[in-house]
């Protein structure tokens, strides 16, 4: 369930931020999408050995990548090639914001760290 609402929240998050297209910009889901994917836990290892899918090198990404896709087939009735190539556009970019958490929270534990950043993050800038 934790999972599920993260997932959502992303996107309510990107919403408000970035103001997303989300019925006419197929770039803007595919950038939510992968957000969420990313930062929710859906591609978890211990989520990945419970679907069968595990492997050794840039495991995460992959699975991010497919997740993404999956999601966006799932909301709109487009081509696999084509939500394919918008996932691979926005990708890296997307891939690699992590806000609000400024870091990936792989476990309960990186959660909480990435919560006490967040709380901490304008302390380190005030003496400047």
């Amino acid at each position: 369930m934790n999972r599920v609402v993260t997932h959502e929240l992303i996107h309510a998050f990107d919403h408000c931020r970035a103001h997303v297209n989300w019925f006419t910009s197929v770039r803007h889901l595919a950038c939510s999408e992968v957000r969420a994917a990313n930062l929710s836990g859906d591609c978890s290892l211990v989520n990945e050995i419970f679907r069968l899918h595990f492997g050794l090198k840039r495991h995460h990404q992959t699975c991010v990548r497919d997740r993404a896709i999956l999601s966006i087939l799932a909301v709109r009735n487009i081509s696999r090639e084509m939500a394919e190539k918008a996932v691979d556009e926005v990708f890296e970019s997307c891939f690699n914001d992590h806000e609000p958490f400024g870091r990936i929270p792989h476990s309960q534990t990186y959660a909480r760290y990435a919560h006490r950043d967040f709380q901490n993050r304008d302390r380190y800038y005030s003496n400047i």
